[in-house]
């Protein structure tokens, strides 16, 4: 008796360890929404505009996606530390280039491609870890897991603001590349997935383990180009947001590059918030409830932007934190779906799919508001397109129908428990 108490015991700290560690890798990882803090530098450097200076950030997002995907395939049949580890030294490897890139379209390859890459498939393996460790609580703990890449700007977007002052652009990337090739690799070796014998209790629940839809029946699923849909509207809004978010500050507010990077650390704050909470709603109101709630908080937050002027530092905080939330609770918000809509056996395969809604996101929503920042000379055009998409979006979350979806699956022949799949 007192063996199993203590066995027990030790297995629940190894789980919250998991998710501690998460947090930290996915911060790592999460650098990438401090790319509004290398954006003017690169700009200055390279002697190019809005839309050039979007293109490693842009390729990056498409990047990690793609790579999610493919990596999706490969989370059952490795361990999740040897797959951190190729992907850590990735991260490392493309940081490190882009401080040897002579133009931004070297750049471009380099932190684009290789460090997104190795995002992607890092990515999916702590939120997989924790979502087959902590069943009972998917929303929640996943929220906490993306919560560590939604807080990295806490962090790292002064620490970057700092290393380009003192050490320049070029520099910088280096001294970063150095830093994450040897840290995310050193946090994967505890990593492992539970098993039928773990003596976890529910973190070890065959039925939890092995029931699900597969990636080919969920694409035949009326639910998935809903939510697909939504996933693009609400990453797409909160990756433009991101990606302008010092340059909507210095340029239209008029506040000095440092005071953003202080900022930047604010929003983050609400990016890493914005994933547990948003968990926590789709876990207890419903999916679709916690989607209609993100749209409506982004018409919000661009209407509070479209009333902003020079040194309208108020009307820009709570407006940026708002949209630097919502980002966060879509991380949140689309894993939440996939599990409760198409269980757990096939997690990393079928978000690995739903991800690619991210990387879509990513291109379209870069290059079009580079375009009208460009073309229109100011940012009021793209807060109107933000409140046109949202509006779209808060339309389509109301036909993604998880119980009805629940239902269908937890009736079919061989499914005998249903909460397997919610």
């Amino acid at each position: 008796m007192e063996n199993r108490i203590e066995k027990d015991s030790v297995g629940s700290m190894k789980k919250w360890l998991y998710i501690l560690l998460g947090i930290v890798i996915m911060m790592s990882l999460g650098t990438v929404y401090s790319w509004s803090i290398f954006r003017i530098p690169i700009e200055e450097k390279f002697g190019i505009g809005t839309t050039q200076s979007g293109f490693p950030y842009m390729v990056s997002l498409a990047s990690y996606a793609i790579f999610m995907l493919i990596s999706g395939r490969y989370l059952d049949r490795f361990s999740p530390r040897a797959i951190i580890i190729v992907g850590g030294l990735l991260v490392g490897l493309g940081w490190t280039l882009s401080g040897f890139a002579e133009n931004i379209y070297h750049l471009t390859a380099t932190y684009g491609l290789i460090t997104g890459a190795g995002v992607g498939i890092v990515y999916g393996v702590p939120m997989a870890v924790a979502a087959k460790w902590f069943p009972e609580k998917r929303g929640l703990v996943v929220g906490l897991v993306l919560g560590g890449f939604g807080l990295s700007p806490f962090i790292t977007a002064p620490v970057a603001r700092y290393l380009i002052e003192e050490f320049g652009i070029m520099n910088s990337f280096q001294i970063l590349g150095i830093a994450f090739g040897i840290l995310i690799p050193l946090l994967s070796w505890p990593f492992e997935y539970p098993s039928a014998q773990s003596g976890n209790g529910r973190a070890a629940s065959i039925g939890e383990l092995s029931h699900g839809i597969d990636t080919k029946n969920m694409l035949r699923t009326r639910s998935f180009k809903n939510m697909y849909l939504c996933f693009i509207i609400g990453a797409m809004i909160g990756l433009i947001m991101i990606g302008m978010t010092s340059s909507v500050g210095i340029e239209l507010i008029g506040i000095d590059p440092g005071s953003v990077a202080l900022f930047t650390s604010l929003f983050a704050v609400f990016n890493g918030v914005g994933r547990p909470l948003f968990g926590w709603v789709a876990d207890r109101f419903q999916v679709k409830n916690a989607m209609a709630l993100s749209y409506g908080l982004i018409i919000m937050a661009a209407s509070l932007m479209l009333m902003a002027k020079d040194e309208s530092t108020v009307l820009y905080a709570v407006a940026f934190s708002l949209f630097w939330l919502n980002l966060g609770g879509w991380l949140s918000i689309a894993p939440t779906a996939t599990t409760r809509l198409y269980g757990v056996k096939h997690y990393s395969q079928n978000y690995g799919v739903v991800f690619t809604a991210y990387g879509i996101a990513a291109v379209v929503g870069v290059l079009a508001s580079g375009f009208l920042k460009d073309a229109m000379g100011n940012y009021n055009s793209i807060f109107y397109m933000v409140i046109i998409l949202a509006f779209v979006g808060m339309l389509l979350s109301r036909k993604v129908e998880i119980e009805a979806q629940e239902k269908q699956m937890s009736g079919k022949k061989g499914d005998k428990d249903p909460r397997s799949v919610a």
